[in-house]
């Protein structure tokens, strides 16, 4: 199903999540939009998740919240646009703590940088096996 324009309608001045193409999620408040659906949010923070492992082999898992401001996303790039319930807004993620923004940023980027290395590896052995090329499939989604 597209965004149409009424869809949209609903949700001016309204507070949203979206998920974007590149894996990110912006929460703020709708402002406007035109007929190609790019958006622009004011208000707005990037949510990020990491799982930090501790020393004792359990997962540690964290969050933050880097404030962005007035943000224009293109409409082509949004795969899910959620309104926020204002009640449950300030509440913490379920099993999540609120982490120290550089440390999540870090470890976050630590991850981006092993499912690269892992798709490329993966990428040479479907070239060896089938002769194909894999190199960007994958980077699109997540």
């Amino acid at each position: 199903m597209f965004t149409t324009a009424a869809q949209l309608l609903d949700l001016t001045d309204k507070k949203l999540l979206l998920v974007l193409r590149d894996g990110r999620r912006l929460l703020g408040v709708l402002r406007t939009w035109d007929q190609f659906a790019n958006l622009v949010l004011a208000d707005t923070q990037e949510r990020s998740f990491a799982s930090v492992p501790q020393p004792d082999g359990s997962v540690k898992r964290l969050y933050c919240d880097v404030p962005r401001g007035t943000y224009l996303v293109r409409g082509e790039n949004v795969l899910l646009i959620g309104e926020v319930d204002l009640d449950k807004d300030d509440d913490t993620p379920p099993g999540y703590e609120e982490g120290n923004v550089e440390q999540v940023i870090a470890h976050v980027e630590e991850a981006e940088k092993a499912r690269r290395k892992r798709d490329k590896a993966r990428g040479r052995k479907v070239a060896q096996l089938w002769g194909g090329d894999m190199e960007g499939s994958g980077e699109v989604l997540f």
